[in-house]
């Protein structure tokens, strides 16, 4: 936890929080901290800044905030991602969510097992707990928006299009001759796979819509892997 991200519920007053539970427990346990330390904290999807301890016994800590700061600016890139096995999807999402992407789109493909939908992954509070912990690493605030997409055809048809407008297409491939850019200007729409990736019909379908099928070179990546290295690389 490189920053307490607080929840409006926290605050006892305009300007001082209380942190009970697993907060806590990190700021006692972990970072050791002692009255009148200065800790980073912010208000989920608002303002980012210091805290002070001013409090602290066995059961909690009283923290005054000042909250004046932008939280790190987005990555310009829209994830469209294929479901993958649960463990790995937590770490897409954390990844995800601790370099900057607010917008993921998980997709149903056709290597996607039907099982990985009924996860609790992808059940909003676990989502949300995840992506809290992202932001506590990465000293973010604003969440990213999940939406979740079970019929290929349909999505990539109807709207894709419109997501995906005025960006630089990409569709990462393991078995593409194209190498991903590196450096873009630009915003990004970036189409990832299954382990294995798309099938013939998956990838045609992307590149009548405009996507560029690239790679990053002969090694097959998992998912959660490729991802970082992909960002890495566009930005």
């Amino acid at each position: 936890m490189n920053q307490i991200i607080l929840l409006p519920e926290d605050f006892i007053s305009h300007n001082r929080v209380l942190l009970k539970g697993r907060k806590f427990e990190h700021l006692v346990s972990v970072l050791n901290s002692q009255r009148g330390d200065r800790l980073k904290a912010g208000l989920l999807n608002g303002k980012a800044g210091s805290a002070f301890l001013i409090e602290r016994n066995q059961n909690y800590g009283i923290l005054e905030v000042s909250l004046t700061e932008d939280p790190p600016p987005p990555i310009p890139l829209t994830l469209v991602v294929a479901m993958a096995r649960p463990k790995s999807f937590k770490k897409l999402i954390h990844y995800a969510t601790a370099m900057g992407v607010k917008k993921i789109y998980v997709i149903r493909t056709w290597r996607v097992e039907k099982s990985y939908f009924f996860s609790p992954v992808l059940e909003e509070d676990f989502l949300r707990e995840d992506m809290i912990l992202a932001l506590e690493q990465a000293c973010d605030t604003i969440l990213p928006e999940v939406f979740v997409r079970k019929l290929f055809r349909p999505f990539v048809e109807d709207e894709l299009p419109l997501i995906s407008q005025n960006t630089i297409k990409l569709t990462a491939h393991p078995y593409s001759n194209a190498h991903f850019p590196r450096c873009v200007n630009k915003p990004v729409t970036l189409a990832i796979g299954p382990e294995g990736g798309f099938i013939s019909y998956e990838v045609e379908l992307l590149e009548s819509l405009g996507f560029t099928t690239v790679s990053l070179g002969e090694r097959i990546l998992r998912v959660e892997n490729a991802l970082p290295a992909i960002i890495g690389r566009l930005f």
